[in-house]
């Protein structure tokens, strides 16, 4: 799903959000039935619950917002809409190096070096294999406007030469992070040790280790950047290639011609998914840096989890999701009612997934939250499909694609097309059927998509499949 971290059980899809009728191509054509017609003179059932909601929950009291603030950026917003985005923003989690945002960040190019620091004590125990250095990279990127922002990468340099021919490659382990809190990232846990909000699917699927002994070094990107803008793939391919840039820059004589290959899972892949698409137009010159990517689990088409995620044991995640996209995007957090409003200012604004997704059990539709009915098939929700769907955007580098064949949550439909998308623009790419839903799918089909990205890292061609 979008956050594979924290789905508390299973439940059924709601008889009114069925999925649309697909084969492997993409939609049919079928028309939807009718919807009944409301009786002359009176709201719909959705519209009379917003109506209620909003005349008997008032708003929560909320400070102005600051002026001058570059994380809440409310030159464009009213100044109700600019208190709202303020207040739903991420904790501070009293780490400088994270929390504060950088002095005249237009300066910098994207990738470009804001801060370095060394942070092996602390990270070689939480790795698990022996490391010579961990460092964590502070650098400029580009939020989903095209506006200054900044990311923190980590890069673990395993022990000893690199034996093989060529500069140490770099293995780019996008982990699914699932996170509306700074303190869930996994440089969080590096640079702090084991906390309450460490991110453990790091551990599930060993890519770090592994690839720290097979003698690559692995950089961890925090995919989500300042505003924790969950499962939106621009903010989340663009810190990707960034972070690639910077550490190419901050170690110029050793990884500065290395080969790099991306590998993601589930909230992973959407980054995995964002940084290839966005390749061409963002970091060309990453075209010929990067070898491959390896993607599984795919939410690549947020229209098709509309249906399996919403209302049922799985809303909790997808609420978290369309907030987190909110944070980068506030014409979405313009159509929060009253009692989401009140939700998103609380704690579990700055909370990890197995703390938000737990409201999961009251299988609220997203209309519970919204201000108008059918919010999930609004003009907005439409824009917003099309925007992270990226439609037409053709990756610079071969692909591997898997998804759970009895995968519930994330249909392995939307994976398919997305793999039908790449070669017919032209992209060496591969797709397997793997057994299992969104959890058994991501163990049964790890081991050829990390055998698939370690033959492109030793510069093996890519088979080519399409």
């Amino acid at each position: 799903m979008i956050g594979c971290a924290a789905i508390v059980g299973y439940g059924a899809a709601p008889a009114f959000a069925q999925p649309p009728a697909t084969d492997i191509g993409g939609p049919s054509a079928a028309p939807a039935a009718p919807a009944a017609p409301a009786a002359p003179g009176l709201p719909s059932l959705p519209g009379l619950w917003q109506h209620w909601v909003d005349q008997v929950i008032p708003t929560p009291p909320l400070a102005p917002a600051p002026a001058d603030s570059p994380l809440i950026d409310t030159a464009d917003l009213s100044p109700d809409l600019a208190a709202l985005r303020a207040a739903v923003m991420p904790a501070a989690i009293g780490d400088p190096f994270v929390d504060d945002w950088p002095d005249r960040l237009d300066g910098y190019d994207p990738g470009g070096i804001v801060e370095v620091r060394d942070v092996t004590r602390t990270a070689a125990p939480t790795l698990i294999v022996p490391v010579r250095q961990v460092l964590q990279v502070k650098y400029r990127s580009n939020d989903s406007h095209d506006k200054a922002s900044y990311g923190i990468a980590s890069l673990v340099l395993p022990q000893g030469d690199w034996p093989g021919p060529g500069e140490r490659p770099v293995v780019v382990n996008n982990l699914p992070i699932d996170a509306l809190g700074r303190d869930c990232n996994p440089s969080y846990t590096m640079a702090h040790g084991f906390t309450r909000a460490s991110n453990f699917t790091g551990y599930i699927l060993p890519t770090t280790q592994l690839a720290l002994l097979r003698g690559y070094a692995v950089l961890i990107t925090d995919h989500e950047g300042p505003r924790m803008a969950y499962a939106d793939p621009v903010v989340a391919g663009r810190l990707v290639l960034d972070s690639i840039r910077a550490v190419r820059y901050a170690l110029p004589d050793e990884l500065g011609d290395s080969k790099f290959g991306m590998i993601g899972y589930s909230g992973g892949a959407i980054a995995t998914n964002g940084a290839v698409k966005l390749m061409s137009e963002y970091a060309p010159e990453l075209a010929g840096v990067v070898v491959g990517a390896a993607m599984g689990g795919v939410p690549a088409d947020f229209s098709l989890l509309a249906h399996t995620m919403n209302a049922n044991l799985a809303s909790g995640v997808f609420l978290g999701a369309v907030f987190g996209i909110g944070r980068e995007r506030p014409e979405i957090l313009a159509h929060m009612n009253h009692l989401a409003e009140w939700v998103a200012v609380s704690f579990l604004n700055s909370e990890c997934s197995e703390v938000f997704s737990a409201p999961g059990v009251l299988q609220l539709p997203v209309d519970a939250v919204a201000d108008m009915p059918d919010a999930l098939d609004s003009d907005l929700a439409h824009e917003i499909y099309a925007v992270t769907r990226m439609d037409g955007k053709k990756s610079p580098v071969p692909l591997y694609i898997y998804n759970g064949d009895q995968e519930i949550w994330v249909p392995a439909v939307g994976a398919e097309n997305l793999y039908r998308e790449q070669c017919s623009l032209g992209v060496p790419a591969v797709y397997r059927h793997v057994f299992g839903e969104h959890f058994i799918g991501a163990v049964t089909g790890y081991p050829e998509s990390l055998s698939w990205l370690d033959q492109r890292l030793r510069g093996i061609p890519a088979p080519n499949e399409c």
